[in-house]
């Protein structure tokens, strides 16, 4: 940037404290916001995909990514004993995707998808670490973490404990490429079972997409497990919509056995929702809450919002069918190139944590686009509660 006088610099130096004050990134800084916990440099093209991150009962962190592009879906764990402020990489796990970190106290574990081709839909699978991330069990048959074979598809969504049972959602493609026709499902396990014994498991029957149900939207996908003010489990997906506001609310029976979708009723209004997100409940404020994607007015063309990932906002809901957005956490410009993406989160008391797949400038160039990220990133909120309404 060329400076004609100290006026201008002066000017310039005063936009920079108030932009990163209230969430504005500067695209032109050659560090991303938040903590670098990995850069795959732009000119590799090896992009990093599914980020997800837990708080284990110590309060140590364990974050993972996977790869796309050049490199094959391999999964990565990360650990930090200081609260998100450093990060040491501790595992690489082979022919893993597409992954949720979660943990029942001491145990930890990574579900996700094992291709079948060498990259790709694949095979549902659990493996389990008992030391914090170092090293894992391999899904070798039925007893050890083989959960279904198939062409499964997910995403780093939530584990959901209810009624004595862990809940999470996925897909079923029926195939090992292609992108559009997924068929949502839920699965569930009771608490106490053995989490890599295929046969503890249940699966729920499954509903393809049906493009007809609403014009304009092509496809659902990377559902959430959640629990209704009522108790009940539903399975809130991302659809693919240019207007960016779709979401899908799929009930599932209490034996997690029996999906049912009515198009005239089941779809909500979520802004961002033709991107990943996750919702998860607060007990302290009795609400749900998200991070989104929200396409900012100033960044609305009438192209593909779909593709626009620039902003990440905070939204909370009573009733997870009526949403609002409680501050703008990230955003900046040229969104064609720079994204905050598939972020996911946890409470860690008065804050949020997540983490973001991030499309941004290194010392080797930009990205390709928005779409192919360079960096993983840790985030915190501060206070999130007491954050004032937008």
């Amino acid at each position: 940037m060329r400076m004609k006088g100290l006026k201008e610099v002066i000017i310039i130096s005063l936009l920079l404290v108030w932009g990163c004050s209230a969430g504005m990134a500067q695209e032109y800084d050659i560090n991303p916001p938040g903590v670098v916990i990995h850069n795959a440099p732009a000119i590799t093209h090896e992009y990093v995909g599914s980020p997800s991150i837990v708080i284990m009962p110590d309060g140590t962190y364990i974050a993972s990514h996977d790869y796309f592009g050049n490199k094959l879906s391999d999964t990565y764990v990360y650990i930090s004993k200081d609260r998100g402020n450093t990060w040491e990489r501790i595992a690489e796990l082979k022919q893993l995707t597409w992954a949720t970190l979660f943990n029942r106290r001491e145990e930890l574990y990574l579900i996700g998808i094992r291709p079948r081709e060498t990259i790709g839909y694949g095979d549902f699978v659990v493996r389990k670490s008992l030391d914090y991330g170092r090293t894992w069990t391999n899904p070798k048959d039925e007893k050890s973490g083989l959960i279904r074979c198939g062409f499964y598809h997910c995403a780093p969504v939530p584990v959901v404990r209810h009624k004595g049972k862990y809940w999470r959602a996925m897909e079923n493609m029926g195939q090992a490429w292609g992108w559009g026709p997924f068929s949502a499902l839920m699965t569930s396990i009771s608490c106490k079972a053995d989490l890599l014994d295929a046969a503890q498991w249940v699966f729920s029957n499954e509903i393809k997409y049906d493009s007809f149900w609403k014009e304009g939207a092509t496809a659902w996908l990377e559902g959430n497990a959640v629990v209704t003010p009522k108790g009940e489990v539903k399975d809130i997906l991302r659809v693919a919509y240019n207007p960016d506001d779709l979401a899908a609310m799929v009930s599932v029976s209490a034996d997690g056995r029996t999906m049912t979708f009515d198009p005239q009723t089941d779809f909500i209004r979520l802004p961002g929702a033709s991107k990943k997100f996750t919702i998860r409940y607060d007990k302290k404020s009795r609400k749900y809450w998200t991070l989104s994607n929200f396409v900012l007015q100033k960044d609305r063309s009438g192209a593909d919002n779909g593709g626009i990932r620039n902003t990440q906002v905070l939204m909370y809901s009573n009733d997870l069918k009526e949403w609002c957005i409680k501050d703008t956490l990230l955003t900046c410009g040229h969104p064609e190139l720079y994204g905050f993406q598939y972020v996911d989160w946890q409470f860690d008391r008065e804050d949020i944590i997540f983490v973001s797949r991030t499309a941004w400038r290194d010392k080797t160039g930009n990205p390709p686009r928005q779409h192919d990220a360079n960096y993983l990133t840790f985030h915190r909120i501060h206070d999130f509660r007491a954050l004032k309404k937008k």
